[in-house]
Formats: structure tokens, C-alpha cells, sequence
């Protein structure tokens, strides 16, 4: 039942992000073993929208550490554990719940163990910075524990890169980059357990560095980040990005573009006026930015269908299903002509 759930939501999800996001770039998915363990390390610039991403573009099924606040409702805690979420404590959730996390590694090894795969955010918190913040060293915890209670277990860290054009606006592009597979058992060496720690943090972090786009948080981080807003860049395009950012190179400043679209955008508000209102009304609640993109999604995914789906019921009592029909599939079509077709919000 598990697995029939889990299927089921990430082909739900995958729909909703392809009528969601103007593009999605995967690059590097190749990398990925198919039958031996695997760690995912992510950078994490944007809350909860970066495990589903990541998570539906993974044909392995895939097990991830979230905060444990978002675990605070039972119902919603226990779907999902079904969805192979496992809660993450910090020191913010409380010093007493820190002991808790010795369960969720246990579980951690024995899916390594059994050749499953566990996506990892080693930075600890999201920051929508263009930049690859210190790596903390729970995950090598993970690996080392596992590698000392089961040796024979090959462990791959797979670093990920997750870089949008603009976190928290709508509709934005987004490039998902997965590095080579790190093989843990090579650098983990029992008799000196830190340098082997600050060994792999190191691989993970170089590999990361180059798999999004980072600004190095120096003196001149903003003065970089506003050359590259201000020549609007596509900054899924990584690898040209980071180019531009080692040459420090001056760019051009460029007018942001016309959005013809916007008499389709009125279009889909007017047929969507309540569950956008409601969206809009509950967006004012959101205090961090790197939320917004998540509770967006989340609501949308299910507000829009489900109102669309009423207001298609009123058109069948009134004028018969073949109209109904018609509704209901030109309302989802305006949304993915709008998401597709519409210029990428310039970057902030």
C-alpha cells in the first residue's frame, strides 16, 4: 500500500510541476547507480520544494530528511512517513528532541544497507543565496555508521545541484545537475576519523560548487549578483554562469521584457477567482521567502483541480458533459499555455 501511495503522489506531483514550471533542466541523471546505495547531497535554496523536485526526477525511489517542524501534525506526519519522509531535529526544535534523531539514523543505515537511496541537505537550513554554504557533518555520520556496522556495503554520494532562475516567483526555470558518485568506502578510514569527515565534505562541496551557481559570500557577493540580475542572465545555464562569475566579467544591463501573456494570466484569474483569492489571502502568512514557492505549489496543486472540477460539475447540470468536458480541459490548458509561454521573471 506504501508503494502504490508513494507511485501515486510522485506522478500526481510530477504532473503539477510540469503545468507549474516553465522548464526543467536535468543534467547528469546518468550518474546515477542503479542498484547500490546512494547518498543525494543537495544544496537547498528553496524549503520544500527542493526534495519534490529532486524526488520526482529520480527513477529510484527516494527516502529524505525534512525538518521535523513540518511533522508537527500526526495526520500529516504519518503520510509522510508513507512517502518515505523522516524527520530531522535541530537545536531550534529543542535541545530534548535532538536524542531523537539517533532513531532516524538507524533507519538512515539500514536503507544504505539495503542498497536504497537517501537525499540529504548537508548545508542544515535553505537560503535562497547563490551559494554553497559550509557543509555540516551529519551525513558523514550516516555513511560511517552504516560502513561500521554493515562493511560490505558500497556507499555512492551523489552531490546535486538545484538552481532556479528566480526562488519564489511563478512561472521560473529550473536546473537540476547531478554530480559523479563519490564512493564513500575510498575515503573513510577508521583510524582517523576527522580527516576522513573533512575529506568528503570537501569532494561534496567542490562538486556542488560547480553543479549550481555559486558567488563566493565575500565583499563583493552583492555587487556580483546585481551585475548578473541586471544583465538578467539564465542562470539554469550553470556552467556559463559560473564562468562569467570566475572571470568577474562587467555584462551589459538588459530592459525586462514585455509580458504579452498577461491578457491570458487575467483570463485564467477570472475563471480561478476563488482559489486564487484564497491563495493570495494565505500567501500574506508566508514569512519566509523560500516558503513561498512550496505553499504556492502545495495549494494550487490542489485548489485549482478541485474547484475546476466543481465549476465543471455546474456546466454538466446546465449544459451536459461534452461542455463540461470542454471546460475543464481549456481550463488546465490556459494555465500550461500561461506557464509555458510567459517570460521568466527577472531575478532578484
Amino acid at each position: 500500500m506504501k508503494t502504490l501511495l508513494y507511485y501515486f503522489f510522485k506522478a500526481f506531483v510530477k504532473t503539477g510541476l510540469f503545468f507549474y514550471s516553465k522548464k526543467t533542466t536535468i543534467i547528469g541523471s546518468e550518474h546515477i547507480p542503479k542498484k547500490e546505495a546512494v547518498i543525494f547531497t543537495a544544496n537547498h535554496p528553496n524549503g520544500l520544494i527542493d526534495p519534490i523536485l529532486i524526488a520526482t526526477h529520480i527513477k529510484r525511489r527516494t527516502n529524505f530528511l525534512v525538518r521535523a517542524a513540518v511533522f508537527n501534525n500526526p495526520i500529516i506526519a504519518k503520510f509522510f512517513n508513507s512517502l518515505g519522509m523522516m524527520p530531522i531535529y535541530r537545536i531550534r526544535d529543542g535541545v530534548q528532541q535532538l536524542s531523537k534523531n539517533e532513531e532516524i539514523f538507524n533507519k538512515c543505515q539500514l536503507l544504505l544497507k539495503n542498497n536504497k537511496t537517501l537525499l540529504i541537505f548537508p548545508e542544515g537550513t535553505h537560503k535562497k543565496d547563490r551559494a554553497i554554504r559550509p557543509l555540516s557533518k551529519g551525513f558523514t555520520r550516516i555513511i560511517f555508521k552504516t560502513l561500521d556496522n554493515f562493511p560490505d556495503t558500497r556507499i555512492n554520494i551523489i552531490p546535486v545541484g538545484i538552481t532556479y532562475q528566480n526562488v519564489s516567483s511563478y512561472p521560473s526555470k529550473t536546473a537540476i545537475h547531478f554530480g559523479s558518485p563519490i564512493l564513500a568506502n575510498d575515503y573513510y578510514d577508521r583510524q582517523n576519523i576527522n580527516k576522513s569527515v573533512k575529506h568528503i565534505k570537501e569532494l561534496v562541496s567542490n562538486q556542488l560548487e560547480n553543479l549550481s551557481v555559486h558567488i563566493e559570500q565575500n565583499e563583493s557577493y552583492e555587487t556580483t549578483l546585481a551585475n548578473l540580475n541586471n544583465a538578467q542572465v539564465d542562470f539554469t545555464k550553470v556552467n556559463e554562469v559560473n564562468s562569467l562569475i570566475r572571470n568577474k566579467k562587467i555584462l551589459v544591463q538588459k530592459k525586462r521584457s514585455i509580458n504579452y501573456t498577461l491578457p491570458l494570466f487575467l483570463l485564467i484569474v477570472l475563471n480561478s477567482l476563488i482559489p486564487y483569492s484564497l491563495w493570495k489571502f494565505l500567501s500574506r502568512k508566508i514569512d519566509e521567502v523560500e516558503f513561498i514557492d512550496t505553499f504556492r505549489f502545495g495549494v494550487n496543486a490542489i485548489l485549482f483541480p478541485f474547484f475546476y472540477c466543481i465549476q465543471s460539475w455546474i456546466i454538466y447540470i446546465f449544459w451536459g458533459w461534452k461542455m463540461a468536458l470542454i471546460y475543464f480541459f481549456t481550463s488546465f490548458l490556459l494555465i500550461l499555455l500561461y506557464t509555458k509561454l510567459s517570460p521568466t521573471p527577472p531575478s532578484k
